[in-house]
């Protein structure tokens, strides 16, 4: 039996953190909000989010977004000034709760779809907000907010430039650190087949697969999700995936297919979590 030295295993361990800078963090506890599809397009829409967000536990440390945020890709071009005001109005209502706030992007955030060159789609949510996609940590936990409504041929796709961001901040995380993503078109949706019949790709990002293979040898614990309205729990391979309704329910006209206008509330214990949906 060949014996091995303890202190020296760890020598090289801390080395080979310190030279690829990779931290390790203890989880801790916490609770955060999230919030997705609140298409405020109205003083009366942006009074309801104010509200909703009034109903939020005190324990909440943050809140999270799940895009579609402000509906301004339907607006004429002579009404984008007032979009741009919208999006100053709810940046106005997350400031006013005094608490941390971070805001994923849908399409519907986007710019009309005469304006978009393709560079420029993302223009007011960014100049509100700022980046489209980007991570945090909080408390032992990374969070990593995607861009999931970039185009590629017609269709919803993690463009090339974001992927390799994603893989860059991937290997540069402790294998162990719990993850959480944050994608307001789904990875995962049974949304057409339940109510359709029919499966199609057009609600979900086409190269969610590559995307979810880059998780394999790490700890991806829970995909938050929006753009359905409609609220799923879909469990693979470990990775609880939800779809968390929407703020705005159908529309603002009542709950959409049997979901009600709401939110989602995740109370984080250390490596695990529980949810629930508040209506």
């Amino acid at each position: 039996m060949v014996k091995h030295n303890p202190i020296i295993r760890l020598t090289v361990s801390c080395l080979f953190l310190m030279l690829f800078g990779i931290k390790t963090v203890q989880a801790q506890d916490f609770k955060f909000a999230f919030l997705t599809d609140m298409h405020t397009h109205s003083d009366s829409t942006l009074g309801q989010v104010a509200q909703r967000l009034k109903l939020l536990s005190p324990q909440v440390e943050f809140i999270m977004s799940g895009g579609d945020n402000v509906d301004i890709d339907n607006l004429k071009n002579t009404d984008l000034p007032l979009g741009e005001k919208r999006f100053k109005l709810l940046k106005d209502v997350f400031e006013h709760t005094k608490k941390p706030y971070h805001m994923a992007i849908g399409n519907h955030d986007r710019l009309p779809r005469d304006l978009r060159n393709g560079k420029n789609d993302f223009e007011l949510f960014e100049r509100t907000f700022g980046q489209t996609y980007y991570t945090f940590d909080h408390k032992g936990w990374k969070f990593i907010v995607l861009n999931s409504v970039e185009v590629q041929d017609n269709q919803y796709i993690i463009g090339e430039q974001q992927f390799a961001w994603l893989k860059g901040i991937i290997n540069s995380t402790a294998k162990e650190q719990p993850l959480v993503i944050v994608s307001h078109v789904p990875f995962l949706s049974v949304y057409y087949p339940v109510l359709e019949g029919r499966y199609t790709a057009a609600d979900t990002f086409t190269n969610q697969k590559q995307v979810f293979d880059l998780f394999k040898e790490h700890n991806l614990k829970l995909v938050l999700q929006g753009h359905m309205h409609l609220y799923e729990e879909i469990k693979v391979k470990g990775v609880q995936f939800i779809t968390a309704g929407a703020v705005s329910g159908n529309w603002w006209q009542g709950s959409f297919e049997g979901t009600f206008p709401g939110h989602l509330e995740v109370d984080v214990k250390g490596q695990n979590f529980s949810w629930k949906y508040i209506k």
